[in-house]
């Protein structure tokens, strides 16, 4: 049938396999899944399978359960969608759909007090949006996904940050940032080919970043 993926923060935390009819998710001891978090309710979402489908159902918690981004009641799912129970995260993924490498997930590098030129929403309040990432394509890092979930997310390599991507009500977009250890015309951030400078560029679907020569993929959960 499939599996969940638990996740806080884009890093892996526990795989569970949908190998009941039903699995509860809550912070109260009883839960097939606890997670001890004020964020959670004592009884937060319920997993169901019915026939060949998945649903994913709210009990009425205090924070709500998202579906990709949108508050639900009850939802079907499909492959790869997000669910977000307080500060954590389930992705569903469909064995039949695609076979789940316990390697794809890392987790995201946050600079919170990163200032960016334009004022942008807090991301608290982003809601219906879909979810981005990014699949690095080449090098040791090749096939891991970095969930974008927070405001601002920071890419870099060995320490130097070099690029961040925001996430606000109007999407995502990616702009360079300053460094003194960048010394080549090749370590600044491209986007489809296209250098980038310190100002936002917006994200499209299956837009290619380059960092130093290393190439991801950013793409939308649909």
């Amino acid at each position: 049938m499939g599996k969940l993926i638990l996740t806080l923060d884009g890093a892996v935390v526990r795989e569970y396999p949908i190998d009941k009819d039903s699995i509860s998710i809550g912070r109260r001891h009883g839960n097939d899944i606890q997670l001890g978090d004020l964020t959670v309710s004592g009884r937060h979402a319920l997993f169901t399978v019915l026939g060949e489908h998945v649903y994913v159902e709210d009990l009425g918690s205090t924070n709500g359960t998202l579906v990709n981004g949108a508050r639900i009641t009850k939802s079907v799912l499909k492959h790869g969608d997000v669910v977000q129970t307080g500060n954590y995260q389930f992705t569903y993924y469909d064995d039949e759909v695609e076979q789940y490498e316990p390697t794809m997930f890392i987790k995201a590098e946050i600079d919170e007090t990163q200032v960016m030129p334009d004022r942008v929403n807090s991301g608290e309040n982003i809601k219906g949006s879909p979810l981005g990432a990014v699949r690095v394509l080449n090098g040791p890092l090749a096939k891991k996904v970095l969930e974008l979930r927070k405001p601002f997310n920071t890419l870099g390599f060995n320490g130097v940050k070099m690029a961040v991507i925001t996430r606000d009500n109007d999407g995502y977009s990616i702009a360079g940032l300053k460094s003194n250890k960048l010394r080549r015309a090749s370590d600044l951030p491209m986007v489809n080919g296209n250098s980038i400078g310190l100002e936002r560029t917006p994200l499209k679907d299956h837009d290619v970043i380059e960092l130093a020569g290393t190439q991801m993929e950013f793409f939308l959960y649909r």
